[in-house]
């Protein structure tokens, strides 16, 4: 579960991130569950290797029969020596998956398949039975965003391929991912609102006092910003190391002057600290996203730009930081500009800052 990745799974990746540079193009296009399925989820599992065009290893419209209720049928079956590993449940584009769960929950009992996808071609949540043999999960173990993709996801949606697909090593890693994602998803949460029980467990080791509901409502501001601020601290510690690194770079970045005979020379570009600190942020934040070292910065006197690849082209966010009003602008398709405060609230706007690099890549 590493986030380093071998030369094949760098090519699949690369395979996985030009499927989603596409789609990103032609998604307001897509209409349909049809048109989502032919042009997003059957590329997407040819990238895995299947042959979507073989109904002896990738069945459209396969037969799963419920109940009394015959002819049910699930959208796609990937085959295994004839008999059904995964089943598929496609929606559209335009659709949300939460209210289409219970749709593939009913078909998992009645086939031999492990493993079920339920997919609107963006977004692909990936079930099994950890809780309770041959009964699907009501939630899914793994969760794979073609429009947010991350090195160690790529590693795990490796294991699902033709040729690498082993119900062994996927369930070994299938109960740690789960619950690692439930946790991830539980500590988001709690950092934008941390409920009654969290500050509750909280207290018990830093609070004698009887914890009533006047001291859970006083601490529970007093969480979140502690909360936030030892995420900041661990962030910050990481900056100061990368910048100690960065010491026998010069600070000052000198753009080309256009100098007249009888004209000023523009006053040369000084590179801050603080600028300095909103670049190395910005690499720590796309580290899953993107290799660090496309991340560039180009600094000039009303601004300072973050760029994918060195490319003017491709600048991600702009940085305003040499004035008392801060603020950084993104390069989505509004240009959308938000006030910070410090360098640190970067990290409320990572979602953000990922969706704008996808972009680019």
């Amino acid at each position: 579960m590493g986030n380093y990745l071998g030369d094949e799974d760098m090519e699949f990746a690369d395979q996985i991130k030009a499927l989603a540079k596409r789609v990103q193009k032609m998604k307001d296009s897509i209409l349909t569950e049809e048109a989502t399925k032919t042009s997003i989820i059957m590329p997407f599992f040819q990238a895995l290797n299947y042959d979507v065009f073989n109904p002896e290893e990738f069945i459209p419209e396969f037969t799963a029969d419920v109940g009394i209720k015959k002819g049910e049928k699930v959208d796609y079956a990937i085959i295994k020596d004839k008999k059904p590993i995964i089943l598929i449940e496609a929606k559209s584009i335009q659709e949300e998956l939460s209210k289409h769960d219970s749709q593939l929950f009913r078909y998992f009992g009645t086939t031999e398949a492990k493993f079920a996808i339920l997919t609107n071609g963006i977004l692909y949540r990936f079930y099994t039975d950890l809780e309770e043999q041959n009964k699907m999960d009501a939630t899914p173990f793994f969760e794979f965003n073609l429009f947010d993709i991350r090195d160690h996801q790529i590693a795990e949606l490796n294991k699902f391929k033709k040729d690498t697909f082993d119900v062994d090593s996927i369930n070994t890693t299938a109960a740690e991912l789960k619950y690692t994602g439930e946790i991830k998803k539980f500590l988001k949460n709690q950092w934008e609102n941390p409920t009654d029980s969290f500050v509750t467990a909280i207290l018990a080791d830093v609070y004698p006092g009887k914890k009533t509901k006047q001291v859970i409502e006083k601490f529970s501001g007093i969480v979140k910003r502690s909360f936030k601020e030892f995420v900041n601290d661990i962030l910050n510690d990481k900056l100061q190391t990368a910048l100690a690194n960065t010491n026998s770079e010069p600070l000052v970045n000198k753009e080309t002057a256009a100098i007249t005979e009888n004209a000023e020379e523009v006053p040369e570009v000084v590179t801050t600290q603080e600028e300095l600190e909103g670049y190395i942020t910005m690499r720590v934040l796309l580290k899953d996203t993107v290799d660090p070292e496309r991340i560039f910065y180009r600094d000039n006197l009303s601004y300072f730009n973050i760029l994918l690849d060195n490319n003017i082209r491709k600048w991600i966010c702009r940085l305003h930081l040499n004035s008392a009003n801060k603020s950084v602008q993104f390069n989505d398709e509004n240009k959308t500009v938000v006030a910070i405060d410090k360098i640190s609230d970067l990290i409320s706007y990572k979602d953000k800052i990922i969706e704008t690099t996808n972009r680019f890549i």
